[in-house]
């Protein structure tokens, strides 16, 4: 049936066991030069791999329990992630407005803790940090995503399980730390008012994924929606994005935030960016995971360690001879269970090819599609929401009909209700 697969789940098998082995080797790094490095406790940290020099994650624990922070020192460590501990709040607050980290640990069982995970939020230089929060079980998920919580880990915490919510952690720690990373760039952009007739040119002073700095006189200050364009030495072609002025320095400087950039001009940015800025470290490689129903709008993934909502996430799937790239948006999470994804592609190339990789599963059950999950970063804003017409009400998409009624209720039931979906979808096909 057109529109509609959907594979019966099951445990793990041999190449999830395989990728757990190589993740496993590949994140293991010498300790002894790892705790080296820590020991200089200096707010940037760098390590040297093949002749160039990369930035050590850090993160912030705010735990007293010392067996939660053994397994925690160990696992980090062996996942080059450099920590600093805190044993209290007062004084976790206060490093969470001075320093910036790519995570936030906190054990909710401290008094206080709360406050420290929803103030993170608030932080300004760390708003966009990865929270993970240190549960009992009888705590239920949803509170502790109403408390700005990214991923969960479960008491008791063994070195096993930590590791396994951390490699998910990891990737999209350094993937918003690259949307950080600011290279200072002078050259000429034009910008043009979308709400006027008004336009002129500007210089840059600095460039990221997010945006740019650019020199602009104080007085007459623009505002409201602009495009912006500009061209990047060892680019193919020029930039031509839809921004906004976002802010005001303290001198003849201003800041434009790009909005709504398409992902292939996101993706040429984020290259870019990458090949020419000394900060840029490899990417942590896609996660493989395994596909259970997937319609025009959506899919449901059974992943180890599936990413958080609002994540945004490349997937790539492969059939017998067909290949697919989609974009999305995470927007129901089951932790150690699978996740729900929203695709956000709207062209009709994209959509031509998610009807031809759907004919090839509908017409060969026997073939297991092949699927790796890549993060691009946590949605800041309600637009991946709204840019895919199979996510409105009227759409009939019941996948996602199920990701925006649904998302609210225990992984049990949610995955109950999806199980009850599938029997649907398959007596319609019988009957056809």
């Amino acid at each position: 049936m057109l529109g509609r697969f959907f594979l019966i789940p099951g445990a793990c098998d041999f190449a999830r066991v395989v990728t757990d082995v190589i993740h496993e080797t590949w994140l293991r790094l010498p300790r002894a030069d790892h705790e080296r490095r820590v020991q200089r406790g200096r707010s940037h940290i760098f390590s040297r791999k093949a002749d160039s020099y990369t930035m050590i994650l850090k993160a912030l624990v705010l735990c007293a329990d010392e067996k939660i922070v053994r397994v925690l020192r160990r696992t980090l460590s062996d996942l080059e992630i450099s920590m600093e501990l805190c044993g209290a709040p007062e004084s976790a607050l206060r490093k969470l407005t001075r320093e910036r980290f790519e995570a936030i640990i906190v054990d909710l069982a401290g008094s206080g803790a709360a406050e420290v995970l929803g103030s993170a939020r608030s932080a300004q230089c760390n708003k966009r940090a990865v929270a993970v929060a240190v549960v009992d079980t009888a705590i239920g998920l949803r509170s502790v995503f109403d408390l700005g919580a990214h991923f969960v880990l479960y008491k008791p915490v063994s070195v096993e399980r930590a590791k396994s919510s951390f490699r998910a952690a990891r990737a999209l720690m350094k993937r918003e730390r690259r949307r950080n990373i600011r290279i200072p760039l002078q050259i000429p952009v034009a910008i043009r008012s979308l709400d006027s007739i008004d336009s002129s040119k500007v210089t840059t002073s600095d460039l990221s994924e997010g945006g740019m700095a650019v020199s602009i006189p104080k007085r007459g200050r623009p505002s409201g929606k602009w495009q912006v364009s500009f061209s990047l030495s060892g680019s193919e072609a020029a930039f031509d994005l839809a921004a906004e002025f976002a802010w005001e320095g303290t001198s003849a400087q201003a800041g434009l935030r790009f909005v709504q950039v398409s992902p292939d001009d996101a993706r040429r940015l984020q290259d870019w960016i990458a090949h020419n800025s000394a900060e840029a470290e490899q990417d942590d490689p896609p996660v493989r995971c395994q596909l259970t129903d997937l319609s025009m709008g959506g899919c449901y993934l059974e992943i180890q360690s599936p990413f958080p909502a609002s994540t945004r996430v490349t997937i790539s799937m492969r059939a017998a001879a067909m290949e697919l790239r989609a974009e999305g948006v995470v927007r129901v999470m089951h932790p150690d269970r699978g996740m729900g994804v929203e695709f956000t592609q709207t062209t009709p190339q994209h959509r031509e090819g998610l009807e031809k990789f759907l004919a090839v599963l509908t017409e060969n059950r026997d073939v297991r599609p092949e699927l790796l999950v890549q993060p691009e970063g946590l949605e800041t804003d309600t637009a991946a929401s709204t840019q895919n017409p199979a996510a409105s009400p009227e759409s009939g998409d019941p996948l996602l009909g199920l990701f925006r009624n649904k998302a609210m209720l225990a992984p049990e039931a949610f995955l109950g209700e999806l199980q009850k979906q599938r029997g649907t979808v398959a007596a319609s096909t019988a009957a056809r």
